[in-house]
């Protein structure tokens, strides 16, 4: 089993420029005006273009907003070194909403970037999620 990474953007090119320079992903395949594919990390990225206001799905009234938003899904980004990834990423245009803060399990740091998908880096300490597992 793979997985891929999906997400909706309202500019592609924007979100192609922020995604290379904040996490160093390279551009693989285009495919039109509807998507990049995004490589480097362990997993393809793949930015697709929606329109702000289209419908997000068929079976929904609900329509795509890229203001910040809240979603039970997010990717963590995990780094060796939190605060130049955060320096980053804030450089190529993502929103720190949390300042690193040092967990059990590592450092942690929260961002949004700039179409309101919320993300975090990672940066383990010790044993990682081990210093926190019950079993």
């Amino acid at each position: 089993m793979n997985f891929v990474v999906n997400l909706d953007v309202d500019d592609l090119d924007k979100a192609t420029r922020f995604y290379v320079a904040a996490f160093g992903l390279r551009v693989g395949r285009r495919f039109g005006d509807f998507g990049v594919e995004l490589l480097g990390g362990p997993a393809p990225i793949y930015v697709l273009f929606k329109p702000q206001g289209s419908h997000a799905a068929s079976t929904t009234a609900q329509t795509r907003n890229y203001a910040r938003h809240w979603t039970p899904m997010h990717l963590d980004v995990v780094v060796d070194d939190i605060e130049a990834a955060v320096q980053t990423a804030v450089t190529a245009g993502a929103k720190l909403e949390q300042r690193p803060t040092t967990q059990p399990c590592g450092k942690l740091a929260l961002l949004a970037d700039p179409f309101g998908h919320g993300f975090c880096f990672v940066e383990f300490i010790g044993r990682g999620y081990d210093e926190i597992a019950d079993q």
